[in-house]
């Protein structure tokens, strides 16, 4: 190896443990534990098959046979709370955000991820799945830092105004309303965007989207529908196709395209998501949005031609296997967090093996509900569905013991800090308050648990962090999904 020069692999399946020093694989030699497709750093230091490596913030030594030198594909399912969220990196390292949730805990994520931004950071796409606060907001920030540039900012084509009528002005045909005014180019979207800012609009949708088109570091804002087929740049022929299932305009009788209401306002809104079904190699992933059970007898009536909502016995099973062939998937994002507004008949078009559920905290849903967690479960394949959720993932230290004994030594000390007889004495109290309150916020205040997918188009890695770790080798909690006899994923379990 070449002095000073720094080559890239990635760690081997399923996972690969960075020991203190070469030729010993005890557990108190173990320095660090990566998972499939962790990126590391070969140094100049080798051992025979050892070599010296740097990985995750540490320096230590790995086997030859524990890395590899082709990237996966990786696709984060990150906790952002309440709302959706999800980082994919492509295996040609190229970085695509699709919903951001209602905070700031993507942009932290991805701080964190790339070098706290102080390099210019470069996303080819950006995804709005729909116009729900808690998918859209925190795009906010990172679209407000100087660093971060992005090609290609995807929506729906529903954007909210300042009018009688939210979504804008309706037509009917044949008995449906549709939405008459859906935002399919950059010209409308201007207008609209300099109307709504004339009206003095407090929408923060629209603000959001005029930010983006303020920006010279985004590219292109368009719409992405069904009509698309695929998302630019990854459709047939790709080794990494991201097929676009909704939202499904349709052509009235005048030869224009409309998206039909669903409902009310939240629910075409939601409705109409943009729904992508992520190909690679033999695996499937669905990313569905906040999909609903009108949306989804639509969608499901849109390709198969049947009557989802009537349809019974034999007909019924045709459906569904007529609908397995668009939607049937090996890992599914579970729709609207975990609503308890789905259809049976979906579910079992989507028969996942693994499906994951995003949710958060503090919010007025009850998210994931039960009814949802038993029929993810009930409609999953294989003889072990997984069910994994960003919320039960997340870990919180143990509570305050003592919280009366806790308000004492800090007003004790708050005391100290305003009447201490010197300033020493002053210094100090603040000083051990300081440490005290951090010592309870690290106790308290939640640590967030991502869902991480990665695939070789073959195989299918689902991990979590564990809580506690059992020890250096073993941080993650980590599910196989391997190919049976027939080459569909299953998952092997120990058990």
């Amino acid at each position: 190896m070449t002095a000073g020069r720094i080559q890239t692999r990635f760690a081997a399946y399923p996972s690969a443990v960075v020991y203190a020093k070469p030729h010993t694989t005890a557990t108190k030699n173990a320095v660090q534990h990566l998972l499939w497709g962790d990126w590391l750093e070969l140094r100049d230091g080798r051992d025979g098959p050892w070599h010296e490596v740097r990985a995750r913030g540490v320096d230590g030594w790995m086997h030859e046979d524990d890395f590899v030198e082709d990237r996966l594909l990786e696709v984060n399912f990150v906790d952002i709370g309440q709302g959706d969220g999800c980082l994919v990196v492509t295996p040609d390292d190229k970085f695509l955000v699709i919903d951001a949730g209602e905070r700031d805990n993507m942009y932290r994520f991805l701080r964190w991820r790339f070098g706290q931004f102080k390099k210019d950071i470069n996303f080819e796409s950006f995804f709005i799945t729909h116009p729900d606060k808690d998918h859209y907001f925190g795009f906010k920030a990172l679209l407000e830092h100087e660093n971060v540039h992005v090609g290609t900012l995807y929506h729906n084509g529903i954007v909210e105004r300042k009018e009688a009528k939210v979504l804008g002005p309706e037509k009917e045909f044949g008995g449906v309303t549709y939405l008459d005014d859906v935002v399919a180019d950059d010209g409308r979207m201007s207008t609209l965007l300099a109307a709504e800012q004339s009206r003095k609009s407090r929408k923060l949708y629209s603000n959001l989207l005029r930010t983006a088109a303020n920006e010279d570091r985004v590219g292109k804002i368009r719409m992405l529908s069904a009509r698309d087929e695929y998302v630019p740049n990854y459709g047939a022929g790709r080794d990494l196709r991201l097929r676009v299932l909704g939202p499904v305009p349709e052509k009235c009788s005048d030869r224009k395209w409309r998206l039909r209401r669903l409902g009310s306002d939240g629910e075409t809104k939601n409705g109409h998501s943009i729904v992508l079904r992520l190909e690679y190699g033999n695996i499937r992933v669905l990313l569905g949005g906040d999909l609903n059970i009108p949306s989804q007898h639509f969608l499901l009536d849109h390709y198969t031609g049947g009557d989802s909502k009537n349809v019974t016995g034999r007909r019924l099973e045709d459906l569904i296997a007529k609908a397995r062939k668009t939607f049937q998937v090996d890992v599914a994002k579970a729709c609207h967090h975990g609503s308890a507004d789905f259809t049976e008949i979906f579910l079992r078009a989507v028969h996942p093996v693994a499906t994951v559920i995003s949710s958060g905290d503090e919010e007025s849903h009850s998210h994931p509900r039960p009814d949802a967690l038993g029929s993810f479960g009930l409609h999953g394949r294989g003889r072990r569905p997984l069910i994994f959720s960003t919320e039960l993932a997340r870990s919180s230290r143990e509570i305050i013991k003592n919280p009366n004994r806790l308000r004492r030594e800090i007003a004790e000390l708050e005391a100290k800090m305003q009447n201490g007889k010197t300033e020493r004495v002053r210094k100090s109290a603040k000083k051990k308050r300081e440490e005290l309150l951090g010592e309870v916020l690290q106790r308290s205040v939640a640590v967030y648990g991502m869902i991480t997918m990665r695939s070789d188009g073959e195989r299918v890695l689902l991990a979590q962090k564990l809580e506690q770790p059992r020890s250096k080798k073993s941080k993650w909690d980590i599910y196989r999904l391997e190919p049976d006899s027939e080459n569909r994923l299953v998952y092997q379990s120990k058990h």
